[in-house]
Formats: C-alpha cells, sequence, structure tokens
C-alpha cells in the first residue's frame, strides 16, 4: 500500500513538473506553429533555419495565457496518472507478478512470461484512462483557435458524450495501443538479447550494467514507436470541432491509417519529437497563427 502511495507522488510530481513539456510536444504535434523560423547552428555549428525551441515556444504561451497557461490540462492528465498507476498496479497483482522469482539474468521464458503481464497491465491501464488523455490533449489544442471548449473535467465529459457518444472517449486508442505494446515486447527483446549475449556475466557490476541497457533499450524501443503516438494524439483531436483538430493545422482523417499514410506521404512521421534544433524540413510549410490569417 506504501509502495503505491509512493509511486501515486512520484508520478503526480513528475506530471506537474513536465506539463508545460507535453503542452508544447502536442501544439507542435498538431501542426501549429506562430512563430516564424530563425537562423541558428545545429549541434555540428553549421547555420540552418530553424523553428523555435521548447524555451521560445513555451515563453510565448506564457506571453498569450500567463505562466498558469503552461499547466492547461493538467487535472485531466493528473486523473489519468494517478488511475492508470493504481489499475497498473491491481493488475499486476492480480496476474501473480510478485510471485515470480527475480534474477540477474533471466531465461527467454520467463521474459516472455513477465512482459506478457507488463502488457496485459499496461494495456488495461491505458485502455481505462484513454478519456482523460483525449481531454488532456483537447484542452490543450483548444489554445491554437482560443476556444473554451474543454475547459473544466466534467464539462469536457458531457460535451464528448453530446457530440461524439462513448467511443469519442476512445479517440486515437488503437494506435496507442499498438504503440505501447510495440515498445515494450521490442525493449524487452533487445535487453535480453544485449544482457545474455553482449555483456559478461562475470563483470561485479553486471546488475548495474543491465539496468543501464535495459533503459538504452527502452530509449530506442520509444523512438522507433514515436509514429504510432503522434498519430494516437492526432486522430484524437481530429475533427473534434477545434481549429487544432481541422484544416489548415491538420486534414480530416477517415482512420488512423489514414492518418499515418498521410503523415508517411509529408515526411512528417517524428514531427514534434524533438523539441531542440528543430529544423525546417525542404519544401515543407507550417501553418501560421490564426490571428495572422486574418
Amino acid at each position: 500500500m506504501a509502495d503505491a502511495a509512493s509511486q501515486v507522488l512520484l508520478g503526480s510530481g513528475l506530471t506537474i513538473l513536465s506539463q508545460p513539456l507535453m503542452y508544447v510536444k502536442v501544439l507542435i504535434q498538431v501542426g501549429y506553429e506562430p512563430l516564424p523560423p530563425t537562423i541558428g547552428r545545429n549541434i555540428f555549428g553549421r547555420q540552418v533555419c530553424q523553428l523555435p525551441g521548447l524555451f521560445c515556444y513555451a515563453q510565448h504561451i506564457a506571453s498569450v495565457d500567463g505562466k498558469r497557461g503552461l499547466f492547461t490540462g493538467l487535472t485531466p492528465r493528473l486523473c489519468s496518472g494517478v488511475l492508470g498507476t493504481v489499475v497498473h498496479g491491481k493488475v499486476l497483482q492480480d496476474l501473480g507478478s510478485g510471485n515470480v522469482q527475480k534474477e540477474v539474468t533471466p531465461s527467454f521464458d520467463q521474459v516472455i512470461k513477465e512482459t506478457t503481464r507488463e502488457m496485459m497491465a499496461r494495456s488495461a491501464a491505458t485502455l481505462i484512462t484513454h478519456p482523460f488523455h483525449v481531454i488532456t490533449l483537447r484542452s490543450m489544442v483548444q489554445f491554437i483557435g482560443r476556444e473554451s471548449k474543454y475547459c473544466g473535467l466534467y464539462d469536457s465529459i458531457v460535451t464528448i458524450y453530446r457530440e461524439e457518444g462513448i467511443l469519442g472517449f476512445f479517440a486515437g486508442l488503437i494506435p496507442r495501443l499498438l504503440g505501447d505494446i510495440i515498445s515494450l515486447w521490442l525493449c524487452n527483446s533487445l535487453a535480453y538479447l544485449v544482457n545474455t549475449y553482449a555483456l559478461d556475466s562475470g563483470v561485479s557490476t553486471m546488475s548495474e550494467m543491465k539496468s543501464y541497457s535495459q533503459a538504452v533499450t527502452g530509449f530506442f524501443a520509444s523512438m522507433l514507436t514515436y509514429p504510432f503516438v503522434l498519430v494516437s494524439n492526432l486522430m484524437a483531436v481530429n475533427n473534434c470541432g477545434l481549429a487544432g483538430g481541422c484544416p489548415p493545422y491538420s486534414p480530416v482523417y477517415t482512420s488512423w491509417i489514414d492518418c499515418w499514410c498521410m503523415l508517411q506521404k509529408e515526411g512528417n512521421m517524428s514531427r514534434g519529437n524533438s523539441l531542440f534544433f528543430r529544423k525546417v524540413p525542404f519544401g515543407k510549410t507550417y501553418c501560421c497563427d490564426l490571428r495572422m490569417l486574418i
């Protein structure tokens, strides 16, 4: 019980600290570029035309809505995090993950069993918390058109149910689930291969090295599955009555596969993945602020 409470508190703290970063990331993902590109230098010192980074983007949001505005969508995101942690832990407990003995070098069968348990727990948590995720994204994206359609948690729930029904709460769920599952299996499989065949079991710091390899493979897996995150977020706000989910910021997609194909065709599968050194793609144009179109 104490462990669950500490996980909830730690997760909530990290959520609050990372809220401005996620806010900027979501707006970039939908193609909102209110600031013009500038001439800067990349990590190699070469002069390039760059889009504004995290701090410039956050400063723009603060200049419009104040510093408090950087935490738009925090309430539903906190609800999602707390509920997800509880559900994840409960499912793992019901599946008996605590009864499996941990070893420094687990067998491949153990990796499969543990990954399957973790997949079921994560999928259950994602399924239950996805409505809060949708509300979080829409409350952020309405910054683009200066709407106030998704302000309170209760009002947002009523609005989605009235306009889209139950399915509206699960917009973008399929690519999100697929991305989580693929990332989990890829991470654990790569970590097993590295720990089993690449690291010397005789090294005294073996446990530390294997924890590092798990982190590296997790980062690598998240990079490969980022397009699923992008497609999921775009589908969650697509054609929902907000300016950020409609042209010119976003086409009206018929399905998440249609969204995937269009992003791939445009070369935007990694849009929003980097918040620094954001080079303007050759031949690509970004939507400007709506107020600049008037």
